[in-house]
């Protein structure tokens, strides 16, 4: 797919363009406590890394004093997926989905690096409505820290835009993306209101409510 800009822009999802985190919090708590895991630290916003990679094995390992196995991170994926789908469809951020389908009109590249397992994202996206291109989606089934699969996510879109980028911008909700989009040397642009003052202490310089009234 050619396209006409050299910008590329990598979304996280939750908060960012989906508004899920409430529900979403609900969902892998409940899906770690069905595979026997009794003692979860809820606290996840002061997690080492905010990914659902992190949370199963971070409370598997306090759970069981080991290493949970590879295999277990592909059967919570479609636990999670299962569960999410019990709930109210969530919705998106004010404006992401026009922005995205401007961004596809204008042939300006995206894509996505979410801390979130595959499946889960896909009911998310699908739910909100907003544009999804499957073959620019990074996650942390992969790569257990945010560097890892933003990192993953460039790579997939230079191949599936057949190009290189003269710049990045990652675009996030949370002090974790600010980091990772800091420690790869890409700009930033943060996302709500929820972590505004903590992002822009630790460097933030653009920042917006919203998508409805942002300008490319």
């Amino acid at each position: 797919m050619s396209t006409s800009s050299d910008t590329l822009y990598i979304f996280d999802i939750d908060g960012t363009l989906t508004d899920s985190i409430p529900t979403y919090l609900k969902v892998i708590t409940k899906v770690l406590t069905g595979i026997g895991l009794k003692d979860i630290d809820t606290d996840y916003d002061n997690y080492l890394h905010h990914t659902d990679r992190y949370a199963l094995e971070y409370n598997y390992e306090r759970n069981f004093g080991k290493k949970a196995p590879d295999s277990l991170r592909y059967e919570l994926d479609t636990l999670l997926e299962t569960e999410l789908r019990k709930h109210d469809p969530v919705i998106e951020i004010p404006g992401a989905r026009e922005l995205l389908l401007q961004f596809q009109d204008q042939k300006i590249p995206f894509a996505y690096g979410t801390g979130a397992f595959p499946k889960a994202t896909v009911v998310k996206m699908n739910d909100a409505n907003i544009p999804f291109i499957p073959e620019v989606l990074a996650t942390s089934i992969t790569s257990v820290s945010r560097v890892g699969f933003v990192n993953e996510a460039i790579q997939k879109s230079k191949t599936y835009y057949q190009r290189d980028f003269t710049k990045i911008v990652a675009v996030g909700d949370g002090l974790w993306d600010l980091k990772a989009a800091q420690a790869l040397k890409i700009d930033f642009l943060g996302v709500g209101l929820k972590n505004k003052e903590v992002i822009q202490q630790h460097g933030c310089t653009a920042w917006v409510e919203n998508f409805r009234d942002y300008k490319i």
